[in-house]
Formats: C-alpha cells, sequence, structure tokens
C-alpha cells in the first residue's frame, strides 16, 4: 500500500481540559477510558478522506499533536516546547466549559505557538482587548473545541455558549462543543462532524493546494502576531 500524504495539526489547551480524551476520540473513535497528564508531547493519526463523496476524493493521513503542560510554564519550557510548533498546517484549541480561564488562556496558547520565537506570560485577555482582525488574515486553519459540555448546568449554558461565541469569532474559527466521554456528539451526519470534517478538509487545502508557497509549510515564515492592547488580571 503506498504511503498517505500527512498534514501535522496542533492540539492546545490548558492541562485537564481533556485534550488526550479528545484526541483519543478522534483517532480511534472510542473512549479513553483511563486519561494519565501529557508530558512533552503526545502524537495520534487520524484518517481523513478529503473532498469524501466527490471525484477529488483522497485519503490523508491527520497527525495530531497534543502538546502537554501550561501557559503559565518556566520559559525553558516553553522553549522546549517550541519544537512542536514546526511546520505546523492547523491548530485546534481546547477548553473545558465549565472553566473560564481555561477559555480565556487560549488567547495565549495561540500566541505562543504563532509566535514561537516570544514569551507572552502573565496575561489575561477580555472582550474587546483582542485584535479580531489579525486571526482574519492567519491562514493557519483554527478550529475551537469546547470540552465537558455535559457537565455544564442548563441554567449556564446560554451564558457559556455566549462566551464560546466571543472565541469563535474572535479566532476567526468554527466552533464544536462535546463530551469526550460519549462518542455520539461527533457521530456520523451531525454538525459536529460536519465541523470537523471541514476543518481538516481546510488544513489539506491550505498545506497541498494553496498557491502561496509561504502558506505550504505552516506558519514559520508568518508575520508576527500581537495583542493590540493588553491589560493584566
Amino acid at each position: 500500500m503506498a504511503s498517505l500524504d500527512r498534514v501535522k495539526v496542533l492540539v492546545l489547551g490548558d492541562s485537564g481540559v481533556g485534550k488526550s480524551s479528545l484526541v483519543h476520540l478522534l483517532c480511534q473513535n472510542q473512549v479513553l477510558g483511563n486519561p494519565s497528564w501529557t508530558v512533552g508531547c503526545s502524537v495520534d493519526v487520524r484518517v481523513q478522506d478529503y473532498k469524501e463523496g466527490t471525484p477529488e476524493e483522497k485519503t490523508y493521513y491527520i497527525e495530531l499533536w497534543d502538546v502537554g503542560g501550561s501557559v503559565g510554564s518556566a520559559s525553558s519550557v516553553k522553549s522546549t516546547r517550541a519544537v512542536f510548533y514546526n511546520s505546523v498546517n492547523g491548530i485546534i484549541l481546547v477548553h473545558d466549559l465549565t472553566n473560564k480561564k481555561s477559555s480565556q488562556n487560549l488567547y495565549r496558547w495561540s500566541l505562543e505557538a504563532l509566535n514561537k520565537d516570544s514569551s507572552p506570560t502573565g496575561v489575561i485577555v477580555s472582550n474587546g482587548d483582542y485584535d479580531r482582525e489579525q486571526f482574519a488574515e492567519n491562514p493557519v486553519p483554527l478550529l475551537l473545541i469546547g470540552t465537558k459540555f455535559d457537565q455544564i448546568p442548563e441554567t449556564k449554558r446560554t451564558e457559556v455558549l455566549t462566551r464560546t461565541a466571543f472565541l469563535s469569532e474572535d479566532f476567526n474559527a468554527e466552533e464544536i462543543n462535546l463530551d469526550c466521554t460519549n462518542p455520539r456528539y461527533l457521530a456520523a451526519g451531525t454538525s459536529n462532524a460536519v465541523k470537523l470534517s471541514r476543518f481538516f478538509d481546510k488544513v489539506i487545502e491550505k498545506r497541498y493546494f494553496t498557491r502561496d508557497p509561504s502558506q505550504m509549510t505552516g506558519f514559520t515564515d508568518r508575520k508576527r502576531f500581537n495583542f493590540k492592547s493588553l491589560h493584566y488580571d
């Protein structure tokens, strides 16, 4: 069997948000029975049928790089983690819907990866202080995934989903909210499954079919991303 072309997708977010469980669900279509802390980086592979059902259909490998650690890590840890940020074709940003801080920290995770030579530490961003236009110009596809949807009380869901909608707009990314212990959230034909497939197709499109050579190897040579204004919380 001929080897398949592949793309590299980072999976970023705070420790404990469920990145390992999510990656296992995406790649194995099974619930991870006994999740553990990720040290360094763990890589799993998903098979994606690009443009499934069309004459252009082709199968690719999606490498999902689950990066461990915290945005509050020491600079030496961040320097080590920067190795994983090379030649990336897409980013999945993961947050815990029951933990507002994990959502706020996605801004810092994104900047750490996009500006892998900088260290945006100690900064919390609120709505209005984030430059959305920067991500409108970002050539690397992003997807926002909220976990532990099942743990949100019914009385809080509207508030939480409104907050995630702001995040989605800030990152110029589609959002998926799910429970990693329930495969039905990603069942074939669901809106979540459609969004996921659309994201992976976009990653493949950017990597293999873009006419701009600067976009074909991830964001290594892109302009640096900065906050328009920052404040400390």
